[in-house]
């Protein structure tokens, strides 16, 4: 399944509320505080790179990874937080289908299940423990009337498919990867560093920044996860309208 980009920031608009726009300063998007909760209310998003590194930045009103979900009890309705950068790279940049979905990375938590299995990011000595906190995943996102109307959710890979997938793919029936960089927390900003293999594709990229909630579906049937409640969004209209600077 490919998307065209008209339909991609359609489905975006469409899935994800509109907020008075904001302006692109220098280093990426600027906006006004005052949409969400402190935690996920966005006053910047950005994205740099350095030799082979790319840095996602987003900057929030209060101190951001300090609200999550309360646990669900299990897998099934298990609920989502996240601070995203949906893009504009092709998901094959980092090792899905050519023309997937709309590929970005995000910042998660979700203390009802562990989607990093290659990584013991709490240093208990187990691998399976650590969904209540926070971790990265490159995620490919599509429209689904299914989530709601216009609403967006981790493509689903269905039985007996084979698609093209990263090497850290954990395994769950979605386009997600789970490559194991460790989100950084202060005051009022949350970034990533992230490396490319060919850091190249960043240059016409253009990205935006979002804060949202997603949830797993009750009866684990597909669709498995869907965008539930979008927070805030950098540029007020998802017309991803952010470039990496150097």
């Amino acid at each position: 399944m490919t998307y065209s980009d008209p339909i991609r920031k359609a489905a975006l608009a469409g899935a994800l509320a509109l907020l008075p726009a904001a302006p692109l300063s220098a280093h990426g998007l600027t906006a006004e505080a005052g949409n969400a909760l402190p935690a996920f209310d966005i006053v910047g998003a950005q994205i740099t790179s350095e030799g082979r590194i790319a840095t996602f930045t987003m900057s929030t009103a209060g101190m951001p990874g300090v609200a999550r979900p309360e646990a669900a009890g299990g897998l099934a309705g298990a609920p989502v937080f996240s601070y995203a950068w949906p893009t504009t790279l092709d998901p094959a940049t980092v090792g899905f289908e050519a023309g997937a979905g709309i590929l970005a990375l995000v910042v998660t938590i979700h203390p009802d299940f562990d989607d990093t299995p290659l990584f013991d990011e709490g240093n208990t000595g187990a691998i399976d423990d650590d969904g209540g906190i926070w971790h990265s995943h490159w995620v490919v996102l599509g429209p689904d009337d299914a989530c709601g109307a216009g609403a967006l959710k981790v493509i689903d890979i269905p039985d007996g498919a084979a698609p093209a997938l990263p090497l850290t793919w954990p395994g769950l029936p979605l386009l997600i990867d789970s490559p194991g960089w460790s989100p950084v927390f202060g005051d009022s900003a949350v970034s990533l560093r992230v490396p490319f293999a060919d850091i190249g594709a960043l240059e016409t990229a253009q990205f935006d920044g979002v804060t949202a909630a997603l949830r797993v579906h009750a009866n684990l049937h597909a669709p498995l996860l869907c965008v539930t409640d979008v927070f805030d969004v950098a540029s007020g209209d998802l017309s991803l309208p952010g470039r990496v600077s150097k």
